[in-house]
């Protein structure tokens, strides 16, 4: 008996292997665009915000790309007509042909870097941007010193915008090594100041933040004798910041001033917290307003005029012990402020 015929294969081919399906990334991996992550060597801008990204790389080119061309002039492009050709006689050597194409290729792939480019931070709610022919720390300060001065809120997204002026491997062995010459231009003698260090670590957990910390404060004592630790207001601020193997580092001016460097907080003005102050000191002269109010209806109800004559002076007797005891109020919240700037210090230190 004949075995029943088999149907042909849908489609009338092959499947496709998995093989020839590459991704996308994958594919434009490696174009010579430079680097599409946090690696070491890099500087750049280190930037956190509220868990959209997307908007937070438009806010910073936006940002960036404004004060930028404030302080560094518009941003320059080169044409390809205007790009270096060899001369005629040197096209008929083989070797110099071969050195004016590795030059053309690399003036080609240095037109493609621009000044501010997102890379992969490593890291939820982190965005990097790498930046070229700029000083970061310079650059931020100036987009932070106008916005403290003019309180004018230009982002929505963005919380902390961090300059990071170089970055190594995160291993203590590493960090020590890179540390000692990165530290010299603001802490080596004949220079000197007030310094605290400030360090945080996301998706790493084989580096200990006091031994970080002793390390990097024993580097700035052996560059001058003279730096002192200042947790209150330093003169410089030393910014640790490690995302996975990569450690990145900065030193920063007006940290405290600025609010930690936090846009949102430099962009509120002075009178944003004092309309609660009003609220308060009205409910507590309403409250006493009441009592008094309670007294002399009690004064009024009593029939003996004599006792209303005596409590008189009483109630003025109480009002006037009530002044002190606000007035000790108030020197407790005067002297509270300390406290919460010893926090602020502590703060940043986690």
């Amino acid at each position: 008996m004949a075995s029943p015929a088999q149907p042909p294969p849908r489609g009338g081919g092959k499947r496709k292997g998995k093989a020839q399906y590459v991704p996308a990334k994958r594919a434009r991996h490696g174009d010579g665009a430079g680097p599409r992550q946090l690696e070491p060597g890099l500087q750049g801008v280190l930037i956190t915000c509220n868990m959209n990204e997307r908007r937070c790389v438009e806010e910073a080119y936006s940002l960036l790309n404004e004060y930028g061309d404030d302080l560094y002039g518009p941003e320059k492009f080169t044409d390809k007509d205007q790009q270096p050709s060899g001369s005629e006689g040197e096209d008929d050597d083989v070797e110099a042909a071969l050195k004016q194409e590795v030059g053309d290729i690399k003036a080609s792939t240095e037109m493609r870097l621009r000044r501010f480019q997102s890379v992969e931070s490593g890291a939820n709610n982190v965005v990097f941007i790498r930046t070229l022919g700029i000083e970061p720390e310079k650059l931020v300060h100036h987009i932070l010193q106008d916005m403290y001065k003019t309180k004018k809120k230009k982002t929505r997204v963005i919380l902390r915008m961090l300059p990071i002026s170089g970055t190594c491997k995160a291993f203590l062995e590493d960090m020590k090594k890179y540390a000692e010459t990165f530290l010299e231009p603001w802490f080596k003698a004949p220079n000197k100041g007030t310094f605290q260090i400030i360090y945080k670590a996301r998706n790493n957990s084989h580096v200990n933040r006091e031994e970080v910390i002793k390390e990097l404060a024993g580097i700035v004592g052996s560059l001058n004798s003279e730096n002192k630790v200042d947790l209150t207001n330093p003169q410089y601020t030393v910014v640790v910041e490690i995302i996975k193997a990569v450690c990145c580092l900065s030193v920063v001016k007006d940290y405290v001033l600025f609010r930690k460097y936090n846009l949102q907080e430099v962009a509120k003005s002075a009178q944003d917290p004092q309309p609660l102050d009003p609220k308060q000191t009205a409910q507590a002269g309403n409250g006493e307003e009441a009592k008094l109010e309670a007294g002399d209806r009690s004064n009024q109800n009593d029939p003996e005029g004599g006792k209303n004559s005596q409590q008189v002076p009483e109630n003025s007797e109480e009002q006037g012990q009530a002044e002190p005891v606000s007035e000790t109020q108030v020197a407790n919240e005067g002297e509270a402020k300390p406290e919460l700037a010893s926090q602020v210090t502590e703060g940043s230190e986690s």
